[in-house]
């Protein structure tokens, strides 16, 4: 067996069914040994930014790793932001990096590069592979690192001797690491002061935010009055009709100033503490209020969802039915619009939706038009590196073939992995993306405001729209295979989006506001 054989053996008896990748020639043997094993689905995608992120889609609904297989230092390189969105939102994923062989590197070929210092970045678990018999044990360990908890990238350096050489052995399956217990007296320390007359506010994160962590967390807040707040961008967040409602902490840092003025005591379930996003003069960068005490329950790696049961418990929080009730039914006319738009959205979204948002100035509007539709997922863009939504979109859709994927994207960050379309399209996936196209980068022009900077010149102006020419999505969707239309109204809206939830695989929808 040589050591391709033996990874890609080794990956499918540790569960890995999927690998999303781009691959060049020191991949082409473990791309051939894929092929000849037939246990793992390949799924290819024309740039890595695609294979890094819909390696995060699909880890985030499958609750289990796939593979992302990239080229050399150059590859990973340009898979690194999704990478980044992935080890903030602690996705569990095994990323195999393909490196020249052992003999040739001292030759400093044109694509020769440091792979280990540019996979530190992610703060994750690397190895490079150095001998043949070593494949299997260590791809093993990686699995097992991805999957430990609170999630992380695993990165598996594979020179190409390694793939093609004989003599390996593939390695059982290493069971993870379990997610640690929250000592009970930290548990009776934060009943304590819930239990207090001082504004709380629970703040959850990370697994928190679904399941019955999140069910335990409304608990809590119905029985202390604890505000229940989950993060400005969650990994995957379950809501709608039905379902605990958490509040979005905000995004921007006055904001979040105003949302949690008055708090005395934050708790934080899987959650970091509140930062801003950038430095602002004369803002501080720490959002937690002047004279609130900060309280851990859980943090990652943690047993959160054990922690706030045990919690509840503590508490005798009762059960409760959640207040959401579904939106109401009606006829949308007019205009298509945020709003408009939102109501649609709220009217039609299937039960069982998976929405991949990355909407960016539209984000939070839509989310909250949304509250009420019928219980979805909520996916977001947790490192804020532009260019996940269509990448997540897809491996979401390959996660869960029998759920409806909704890509809620902006105009902007759609055309850095505009490419996931084909993807789609190649695969056959359920997933419908709504376009909205504003025809700027709306978030800066939003910033420059914000920063004091005054009317824009037009150098600037020119580096924050995108016209001169305008972009035609439709046209480029088609251009990947992918049918798309440009309603003018709401009920045009309406209709396409019916037809394409209707109609199987993936369709893109314009909107322009």
């Amino acid at each position: 067996m040589n050591g391709a054989e033996a990874l890609v053996r080794t990956l499918a008896g540790s569960g890995v069914d999927v690998c999303f990748a781009n691959p060049g020639t020191t991949e082409l043997h473990l791309v051939d040994a894929l092929d000849r094993i037939g246990s793992i689905r390949a799924v290819l995608c024309l740039a890595e930014g695609t294979v890094s992120g819909a390696a995060d889609g699909y880890a985030r609904m499958a609750g289990r790793p796939a593979a992302a297989l990239l080229h050399l230092g150059p590859g990973l390189a340009n898979g690194l932001a999704n990478l980044h969105n992935a080890r903030r939102a602690y996705t569990p994923v095994v990323a195999v990096v393909g490196d020249h062989a052992v003999g040739h590197q001292r030759h400093d070929a044109p694509l020769q590069s440091d792979i280990t210092a540019l996979v530190r970045v992610l703060e994750g678990w690397v190895r490079r592979v150095e001998a043949v018999g070593d494949v299997g044990a260590a791809t093993a360990e990686a699995v097992a690192a991805a999957l430990g908890p609170p999630g992380r990238i695993a990165t598996l350096v594979v020179p190409a001797d390694v793939s093609w050489s004989e003599g390996a052995t593939a390695a059982s399956a290493i069971p993870p690491t379990p997610s640690r217990a929250v000592a009970g007296e930290r548990i009776e320390e934060v009943a304590g002061v819930l239990r207090s007359p001082e504004p709380a506010v629970l703040l959850i994160g990370g697994s928190a935010t679904r399941g019955e962590a999140l069910r335990a967390a409304e608990r809590v807040s119905a029985a202390t009055g604890a505000r229940l707040v989950c993060e400005t961008f969650p990994a995957r967040l379950e809501r709608g009709a039905g379902r605990p409602v958490a509040e979005r902490l905000a995004y921007l840092p006055e904001q979040v100033s105003a949302q949690l003025a008055g708090t005395r005591c934050l708790v934080l379930a899987g959650a970091r503490s509140p930062v801003a996003f950038f430095a602002y003069q004369e803002q501080p960068g720490d959002l937690v209020p002047d004279g609130c005490a900060v309280h851990e329950l859980a943090g990652p790696g943690a047993d959160v969802a054990a922690a706030l049961e045990a919690l509840g418990t503590l508490l005798d929080a009762p059960r409760v039915s959640p207040a959401v009730k579904p939106a109401a039914a009606g006829t949308l006319a007019g205009e298509l619009t945020l709003a408009s738009l939102g109501a649609a959205l709220a009217q039609s979204l299937p039960e069982g939706a998976i929405v991949s948002e990355e909407a960016i100035t539209a984000g939070a509007p839509l989310a909250a038009a949304t509250e009420a539709a019928a219980p979805h997922d909520w996916l977001s863009i947790t490192g804020g590196a532009i260019g996940q939504g269509m990448p997540v979109a897809a491996g979401a859709a390959i996660a869960c073939p029998d759920r409806p994927v909704i890509s809620l994207q902006a105009d902007g960050s759609a055309v850095y992995t505009i490419s996931a379309l084909w993807t789609q399209a190649r695969e056959g996936l359920d997933v419908t993306t709504v376009l909205l196209s504003n025809r700027s980068y709306a978030i800066l022009a939003m910033e420059l405001d914000r920063l004091g900077l005054g009317d824009p010149g037009r150098l600037t102006r020119d580096l924050l729209e995108l016209s001169r020419p305008d972009l035609d999505f439709v046209a480029l969707a088609r251009g990947f295979g992918v049918p798309g239309e440009r309603p003018e109204t709401v009920q045009e809206f309406s209709a396409a989006f019916r037809r394409a939830l209707a109609e199987p695989g993936p369709h893109l929808i314009e909107v322009r506001l």
